[in-house]
């Protein structure tokens, strides 16, 4: 087998650990708020614990990343990719902490009411596991225009957290009775709006790999 045979049966296997890292964390954040709606403490609990399987996952692709650099020494693209690999994964583990972060606020909630009173959570938990998803996508195809559309539907998720905070808003003009419950629910509504960001950052990501620029500025 030559050695850019090797190279790229090895970058292929670097992409399927990233998908199904991206599979692990898109389906934290679902599972979050299938737990959220039907009060399932045991589910929350799992997703907290289930945690520490992203964190391995990074390791895993940060010494499978590394192993490349140093046995292949590649150039100009190629080390493009893998070194964006390994910024991928970072966002990744860091959206995975948010939906850790999320559960253990709804063992903390513990309230059913509040996830239909503050009706915009769901629509946007939807709208940052969908850019999740497709960021990696992106990544994993090198797909530049899809990478620049996702940045733009980080726009909606801001939306949708303005219109969480006048949810929270109108739900205390009606009772104080909740305040500590609003409260961990804007924290919620925060950590959504990071799981977009770092999505976003996953494009950004995609970009520097397919050019080596890095916000419009040439870095590599």
């Amino acid at each position: 087998m030559t050695t850019r045979v090797n190279y790229e049966n090895e970058l292929n296997l670097l992409n399927e650990d990233i998908k199904e890292m991206g599979r692990m964390v898109e389906h934290s954040i679902e599972q979050c708020f299938i737990a959220f709606e039907d009060q399932d403490f045991e589910k929350a609990e799992d997703i907290i614990k289930g945690d520490r399987t992203i964190n391995d996952m990074e390791r895993s692709i940060e010494a499978r990343c590394l192993s490349l650099i140093l046995r292949q020494q590649p150039v100009a693209g190629d080390l493009r990719v893998v070194s964006s690999a390994l910024k991928v994964v970072t966002d990744l583990e860091r959206i995975g902490d948010h939906a850790s972060d999320i559960a253990e606020l709804i063992l903390r909630i513990k309230g059913e009411h509040v996830y239909h009173v503050v009706r915009h959570i769901p629509a946007m938990a939807t709208a940052a596991r969908e850019m999740v998803r497709c960021s990696i996508e992106a990544f994993i195809t090198q797909n530049i225009e899809t990478a620049k559309q996702i940045e733009q539907q980080d726009d909606v998720v801001d939306e949708l957290f303005d219109k969480v905070k006048t949810d929270v808003v109108d739900l205390l003009k009606q009772s104080t009775e909740h305040i500590d419950q609003c409260i961990d629910l804007l924290m919620v509504a925060k950590y959504l709006e990071r799981i977009g960001d770092h999505a976003v950052n996953v494009c950004e990501w995609t970009e520097f790999a397919k050019t080596g620029a890095l916000k419009n500025v040439r870095i590599l």
